[in-house]
């Protein structure tokens, strides 16, 4: 499986480790930087380029997943969620890991470096990675309704009002 990593300043050396551990498990990482460390450089154009990078890998029908990361997460997991086809999650224990794809699909996940451990990310990456879709009809729906929602802003059959 390919594997997108991209993270801030604050996740830099998670991020070698990281990639060094999943390309271990026989993936193919691409880091989408940064590459060298600047205490204020700007994570959404690493994170979006990630996000991206997966979509197109999707949509080529080639596996493919994201991990972004900085010092909560959150910021990283905003910026990949503005990518149209992303379902990013925010994790910060197994069952969130796993529910993640089991429940949602999701195709990329933010963890923060200054939250865990690097043990700890490396199995909440895993737990996430070796978790498949699924497939449930409910799951399948929900899904369908964000995708609908995110291609046209509204949902067949559902109220979506912003009074």
């Amino acid at each position: 499986m390919r594997i997108h990593i991209a993270t801030d300043h604050a996740g830099l050396d998670f991020s070698r480790t990281i990639q060094e551990h999943l390309s271990s498990r026989g993936h193919d990482v691409t880091d989408h930087g940064p590459t060298s460390y600047d205490p204020i450089d700007d994570y959404p154009s690493f994170c979006i380029n990630a996000a991206q990078a997966v979509v197109l890998d999707q949509s080529a029908g080639l596996q493919a997943l994201g991990v972004v990361f900085g010092g909560s997460g959150n910021g990283e997991q905003i910026a990949a969620n503005k990518v149209r086809g992303v379902r990013a999650a925010l994790v910060w224990n197994h069952s969130t890991a796993v529910l993640a794809r089991q429940h949602n699909d999701a195709n990329v996940i933010s963890i923060g470096a200054r939250q865990h451990t690097v043990d700890e990310a490396m199995s909440l990456i895993d737990a996430f990675v070796d978790e498949p879709f699924s497939l449930e009809e409910r799951h399948v729906r929900r899904i369908a309704q964000l995708t609908e929602y995110e291609a046209t802003g509204a949902i067949s059959g559902h109220v979506v009002d912003p009074a």
